[in-house]
């Protein structure tokens, strides 16, 4: 009767409950019954309102089994809920998927690992599937707090550690594929999931570095490469990143940059460095300058931390410039520079007061100095390295931004320093004209008038002329790399005479017509600063082997005939400056100039091909070669240069001769006069003269004005009546007035040239007092009030001064009175 009872109740249980109980066998370990699998597949496909219920029967045995540790039949439960899941894609699915994701749950929160890789597996199933319905109320927040917990397992045995992290890491993988382009779910991105899942990845990672480094051989690790973490964390970073809208990219940042300061990796700078080379090629590349932002925002953060985690974050900021595009400096380009030098200048200020806070309590960090000065150089490079992806317009922009930056003495200077004093200022000078030269490093362009405005080249000439030896020779070196548009620079070494110097392979182009004009502007400068340089008694080998080059650059770059004239003129200039006793230059200066003087002029003469002009040079370097070693590259430019210990006697063979090269060049079409004429520097500041115009005309202008307005002329001329006969007169004499005009002009440019330096003086001395007793003049119409009509009285000093009345006795115009 019992038997009877029980029959007859399980045949009145629902067909789905039925269809369920079917799929199980009765021994486990035989797996799931795939004949009663597809009938129970096509019911509910065929009822897909059943699904619901069927989701929930399955979920209540599962439930069961787990509680009884019969697990042969949990896998059995969760493979059928895998099957229907892959086989229903209907409306009703979401129902069915509570249930699933409700037995999900119930496995991970098992203490057993394979249930854990169980459940894990049957969600990266589930996450893979494209649902056709949206879901309004389903949550992750569980699966991602979970999934991160077993990504930080700490299993003892090995193996199944490894595997449960594995399996953290693919759930991870799925709850991001699942939610990520989902608007209706929560947004993954919010930083409580993104403070959990960032940190996760990034301790795999970390740890799969340790794992690798104690690999005992590349075969094992090869045969294990589908099965290590690591590789798996860091394509499910990938994925993460890549998908990053520009709106996500903050959120998705900030945790590597706490995980990064928690653990103390920015000191290592491997791992952090590896993390954002994963990040900046993984990121779309129109989002590689937020990366940027974020990183110089974290370090001004950290600007009172110590120098070795600044240098790790700007070690980072290197390799992540290089990687990303043009566009990885973003918008606000300066700003960018700005934060780098602003972190130069603390660093400077940390490394001579020996403190963060500008005092030396006793409860200070400890700074060394040797750690700031490798923070420094490699915030230097950083520098370089941005500039490097930037157009020639923005990097333009940059170096004027930079030379702006760079405290000029006597001027209100730019970065203050907070109490490091003049050698804080000077070290400043030294670290922004660095970081000019790597700005200007490989920078092309095909105007110099435009990337080399005055407002950079003229302060940049201004540290030439520096007591500080390293000073200038970064001033040179920013001139060659701004000069050399070919790549010429290496070729032109100043410590041996090349007889042929086409074996150096120079790129010579035809000067253009804007770099024409632009030596025609700075010519001058350039050569007086060149002059000056040379004069210097602190300028070393490393500062004439840079003027030489200087030298052939300018001749290769930017030489026209009135260019080449005056360099050879500049060059016999300093062979005087070296024979002269006047300097009190020390011997190895004098025997530099000598070398450089006959290094540069073995090119010129080459370069202009003329046979006389390379005879006469090459005369002279041959007597040289014999009589005066002393004065030739080859025995000067060396480590240890062997010297006379005065050099008195320097005449003769051994000197090239400015007469010989006029002749000679002359009788080439150059211009003799100019060639003989000696350089001779111009020491005032006659940049400061107007921009347009030369400076004789100049003065010429100034004389016409001071004429015009002489007391002489003070007087007005009557008005003439204008006749035909008037304007045929001034028709017919037109022309020899243009002349006159022109030869008076002449002469007051002469006379500004030629005359003595005191009569100049006398006259400029003569228009000051013109120009005072105007502005008395005015002074006194202005003080006091109107003159009487009745006329003046006669002052104390000859001077006529007007005598005031009162103003009812002033006599008015009739059109003043109403």
């Amino acid at each position: 009767m019992y038997f009877w009872v029980c029959g007859c109740c399980g045949a009145l249980r629902p067909r789905y409950k039925r269809l369920v109980d079917n799929i199980f066998p009765e021994d486990p370990e035989d797996g799931l019954v795939k004949a009663n699998m597809e009938k129970l597949t096509f019911y509910a496909l065929s009822a897909p309102e059943k699904l619901d219920r069927i989701g929930a029967y399955l979920s209540e045995r599962l439930s069961r089994d787990v509680a009884r540790h019969r697990y042969g039949y949990v896998c059995i439960a969760m493979e059928a809920l895998d099957q229907l899941l892959m086989a229903c894609h209907c409306q009703s699915i979401n129902l069915f998927v509570e249930s699933f994701l409700k037995m999900v749950r119930k496995l991970l929160e098992s203490d057993k690992p394979s249930l854990q890789i169980l459940g894990t597996n049957s969600f990266v199933k589930f996450a893979n599937i494209e649902e056709d319905t949206p879901s309004y109320h389903r949550s992750y927040d569980f699966f991602v707090s979970r999934f991160s917990e077993m990504c930080h397992s700490s299993y003892e045995d090995p193996d199944i550690r490894t595997k449960i992290r594995m399996a953290g890491i693919k759930g991870l993988q799925g709850v991001v594929r699942k939610t990520v382009n989902d608007e209706l779910q929560a947004n993954i991105w919010d930083p409580q999931h993104m403070d959990k899942i960032v940190p996760s990845l990034l301790f795999n990672l970390q740890s799969g570095e340790r794992t690798e480094s104690r690999s005992p051989s590349p075969l094992q690790a090869s045969e294990k490469e589908k099965e290590s973490p690591v590789e798996l964390t860091e394509r499910c970073f990938r994925e993460l990143l890549g998908r990053a809208a520009y709106g996500n990219i903050k959120n998705a940042i900030t945790p590597v940059l706490m995980h990064l300061d928690n653990h103390s990796l920015w000191e290592g700078k491997t791992f952090a460095v590896r993390c954002f080379k994963i990040i900046m090629y993984s990121i779309q590349s129109q989002h590689s300058h937020l990366v940027i932002q974020q990183l110089l925002g974290h370090l001004d953060a950290n600007s009172k931390n110590s120098a070795t985690v600044r240098a790790g974050i700007v070690e980072v900021l290197l390799e992540a410039a290089a990687i990303a595009s043009s566009g990885s400096v973003g918008p606000t380009v300066l700003e960018v520079f700005n934060t780098l030098l602003r972190q130069l200048r603390l660093s400077v200020d940390y490394e001579l007061t020996g403190s963060y806070d500008g005092n030396t309590n006793i409860g200070t960090k400890i700074i060394k100095a040797h750690e700031e000065r490798q923070l420094q150089e490699a915030v230097i490079r950083t520098i370089g390295s941005f500039a490097n992806t930037l157009p020639t317009y923005q990097r333009s922009e940059v170096m004027l931004f930079i030379m702006g930056k760079i405290p000029v003495p006597g001027v209100h200077l730019a970065l203050p320093s907070t109490g490091s004093g003049p050698e804080g200022t000077r070290m400043i000078q030294i670290m922004l004209l660095k970081s000019l030269v790597q700005v200007t490093a490989g920078f092309q362009t095909t105007n110099m008038l435009t990337a080399l405005p005055n407002s950079f080249l003229e302060p940049l000439l201004s540290f030439s002329l520096t007591e500080d030896p390293e000073a200038r020779l970064l001033v040179l070196q920013i001139l060659l790399s701004l000069i050399d548009r070919h790549d010429n620079r290496p070729n032109f070494f100043a410590y041996v005479i090349i007889s042929d110097i086409s074996v150096l392979k120079l790129k010579v182009d035809k000067c253009s017509r804007q770099d024409n004009l632009f030596m025609k502007k700075h010519g001058q400068q350039l050569y007086r600063h060149i002059y000056l340089g040379c004069k210097e008694q602190s300028s070393g080998r490393e500062h004439y082997e840079t003027l030489f080059a200087l030298l052939g650059l300018l001749s290769v770059e930017l030489a026209n005939e009135e260019v080449v004239v005056d360099l050879i003129r500049l060059t016999l200039a300093l062979q005087d400056l070296a024979l002269s006793t006047d300097e009190a230059l020390p011997v190895y200066n004098r025997c530099a100039v000598h070398a450089l003087a006959a290094a540069y002029l073995n090119l010129i003469c080459q370069l202009t091909t003329v046979p006389a002009f390379c005879q006469h040079i090459h005369e002279v370097i041959e007597a040289r070669q014999k009589e005066s070693p002393f004065l030739l590259p080859e025995d000067v430019f060396i480590d240890n240069p062997k010297l006379l210990s005065s050099l008195e006697k320097v005449e003769g063979d051994v000197l090239f001769l400015q007469s010989k090269i006029t002749e000679v060049l002359g009788g080439s079409g150059y211009n003799t006069e100019r060639l003989a004429t000696p350089y001779v520097p111009q020491y005032t500041d006659e940049d400061r003269l107007s921009k347009r115009k030369s400076i004789g005309e100049t003065i010429s202008l100034q004389v016409e004005v001071e004429s015009r307005n002489s007391p002489e002329k003070e007087e007005r001329t009557p008005t003439e009546e204008i006749t035909f006969e008037t304007l045929k007169n001034a028709i017919v004499d037109s022309v020899g007035m243009e002349e006159q005009e022109r030869e008076r002009r002449r002469l007051v440019v002469e006379k500004f040239q030629k005359a003595p330096f005191e009569e100049i003086a006398a006259h400029c001395g003569a228009r000051a007092t013109l120009l005072q007793s105007k502005l008395n003049q005015i002074f006194e119409i202005t003080i006091r009030p109107p003159p009487s009509p009745s006329g003046t009285i006669s002052s104390g000093y000859g001077q006529t001064q007007s005598r005031s009345v009162p103003i009812y006795e002033m006599k008015f115009p009739d059109l003043c009175v109403y």
